[in-house]
């Protein structure tokens, strides 16, 4: 399918759009260096300096359509506007040296009242594979009538950010235009910068229709009973809600409306130190073809994970679509 992203000013005429994991390896594997493919099938993938998330170099637009509802402080940086543009210009000027850029049309949020459309807009192979899995995949027919997204996620993480920029702290910069509707990454190629972005967009949504937004995850029993375990990121909450006993609803990011609780992403993000299958078999089996490995130390020989190594990061990570967890 054709798709021209000219409306950004985004002249790159070779667009790969939604893409299936196969090719996405062959890109991957072609173009990307330190990509490999795991004995178990998983795609292999280094995000480069950055291994975990900025949060100190995020920023949210301060704009009269959104301040108001902006909680300011240490979390929410203000950015002004005129800076924002400059990221996004920068941001605009890099992808148009690529010479293919990849896009994942999806969606966030399973109940279809409150579902939004995303786009991502990246030129790492590993970054589309990482959000097929991470939104809510849509069918061809979805995808065929797709349209204009409501947000957009510009990842120029390969190029940084201009650190001498009124606002900047650093060479990177991940900052939210709630206005706009745009969603710019610079200086940092670790992919859970846009899921994460994702879910603020949707914290910022969800509560002014009246539906509550949570960092939780969340099962459910055969009585339709529903359990919620909340904990910062790497207490266990992917560990729990995997319970082979129980239906997952999903691992990390959830609302709660009056008709009940839905999960806002399409896949799972689970933390991959000391993994083993003995003490987490169903995650520990979603590792295969189409999930995503970050960061992660393997033999040469045999391409087999070594989950306890941590040379490259503690924070080693697997991303993998939410219906690889039976």
């Amino acid at each position: 399918m054709t798709l021209s992203l000219e409306q950004y000013g985004i002249n790159v005429a070779n667009i790969i759009r939604n893409a299936v994991p196969a090719r996405l390896y062959e890109q991957g594997l072609r173009n990307e260096p330190g990509s490999a493919i795991a004995s178990s099938g998983a795609f292999i993938a280094l995000s480069g300096e950055k291994t975990g998330r900025s949060p100190s170099d995020k920023r949210i637009v301060e704009e009269p359509s959104s301040k108001d509802d902006v909680w300011w402080g240490p979390v929410n940086i203000p950015l002004d506007e005129h800076v924002f543009m400059i990221n996004r210009e920068r941001a605009l000027d890099y992808l148009n040296t690529c010479p293919q850029l990849y896009v994942v049309d999806g969606f966030a949020g399973w109940d279809p009242k409150y579902q939004i459309k995303v786009r991502i807009i990246t030129s790492r192979a590993y970054h589309a594979m990482f959000m097929h899995n991470m939104l809510i995949r849509p069918t061809p027919e979805q995808l065929e009538s797709f349209g204009e997204p409501d947000y957009v996620i510009f990842n120029a993480g390969p190029f940084s950010a201009n650190r001498y920029t009124d606002g900047m702290t650093s060479k990177t910069s991940v900052s939210l235009h709630f206005d706009r509707k745009e969603f710019v990454i610079l200086g940092t190629e670790y992919a859970g910068e846009m899921k994460k972005g994702v879910f603020t967009i949707m914290h910022y949504l969800m509560p002014h229709r009246n539906v509550l937004s949570m960092h939780c995850s969340a099962n459910e029993g055969d009585s339709g009973d529903v359990s919620i375990f909340f904990g910062l990121s790497g207490t266990g909450k992917t560990t729990l809600s995997a319970d082979a006993n129980r239906s997952l609803i999903g691992d990390d990011e959830h609302c709660w409306s009056d008709d009940g609780v839905f999960n806002i992403e399409g896949g799972c993000y689970a933390k991959a130190i000391n993994l083993s299958k003995e003490q987490e078999p169903e995650i520990y089996n979603a590792i295969r073809f189409g999930s995503v490995l970050e960061n992660m130390v393997y033999d040469p020989d045999t391409r087999e994970i070594d989950f306890a190594d941590t040379s490259i990061t503690q924070n080693t990570r697997c991303s993998y679509p939410i219906e690889y967890i039976p």
